[in-house]
């Protein structure tokens, strides 16, 4: 059996007394999409700052491809290949939507922001933008400031910044956030395409769309993780239907 792309062993965080992140492991295979679920809390958004290295562990290790990543600062682990989505404060609305795709293309291959005036007129950064645009379903509305984007563009704007740093491991942060019925069904179709070219990991609340599209599943509470496995497995697992889905009709009433 292959090595996992990502492997997460025993890592601990604590903030004061609370613990965070509980001894969690877990292991994401190259090509898979792997849901991270459970309630309010949890430790889910803990976990992928950690992950991104934007939060440092007290405890544990986490390694991509093979090569220890615990202590790599948060760029060193964009340039293996490492991506998470962007909230959408963390877009520049005054700017357009390949305005902000360029820039994050022009960060990962090690330029400065100060020469951002010379990334507009840079053919290979225009392209790469434009081609992250297209893929996402955006390429008409590249010339668009991104404040007047709907929600759903934005969200779709933050996968495009994410694919143009060409990651191999792609970390979404509820990527369904905020999203209507229509805007949700286009989101899960643009991750069944993307799936098949960028591993994934995903934490969301939606789930529908986590049992749409995951290989596999882990289920945090209390910075724990109580089950991993396929989506039968978690759908039937009693433990994780009394400590989380039991509140989720949507799911558990499916065979």
């Amino acid at each position: 059996m292959a090595d996992p792309l990502l492997r997460v062993e025993k890592l601990v965080r604590r903030f004061g007394g609370i613990v965070a992140t509980d001894h969690v492991s877990l292991d994401v295979a190259q090509g898979e999409l792997h849901a991270i679920i459970g309630p309010n809390g949890a430790g889910k958004t803990t976990l992928i700052s950690q992950l991104t290295g934007h939060l440092a562990p007290d405890s544990g290790s986490i390694s991509l491809g093979g090569r220890d990543i615990t202590n790599l600062p948060a760029y060193r682990r964009s340039a293996l290949g490492l991506a998470r989505s962007f909230q959408i404060t963390s877009l520049l609305m005054d700017f357009t939507a390949a305005d902000n795709v360029a820039l994050a293309a022009q960060a990962h291959d090690g330029h400065s922001f100060r020469f951002f005036g010379d990334a507009r007129k840079e053919r290979g950064l225009r392209d790469a933008a434009q081609a992250a645009l297209q893929r996402v379903g955006l390429a008409d509305r590249a010339n668009v400031p991104v404040s007047r984007l709907s929600h759903g563009e934005q969200r779709e704007l933050e996968l495009a910044v994410a694919l143009a740093t060409r990651p191999q491991l792609l970390l979404l942060d509820e990527p369904m956030a905020g999203l209507g019925v229509t805007e949700s069904a286009r989101m899960v179709k643009l991750l069944q395409e993307l799936r098949k070219e960028v591993t994934i990991v995903l934490v969301e609340h939606d789930m529908e769309a986590v049992f749409a599209l995951a290989d596999r599943i882990s289920v945090l509470v209390y910075g724990r993780v109580i089950a991993s496995g396929s989506p039968s497995e978690i759908r039937q697992n009693d433990e994780v239907k009394r400590a989380y889905l039991g509140d989720q009709h949507v799911v558990v009433g499916h065979g």
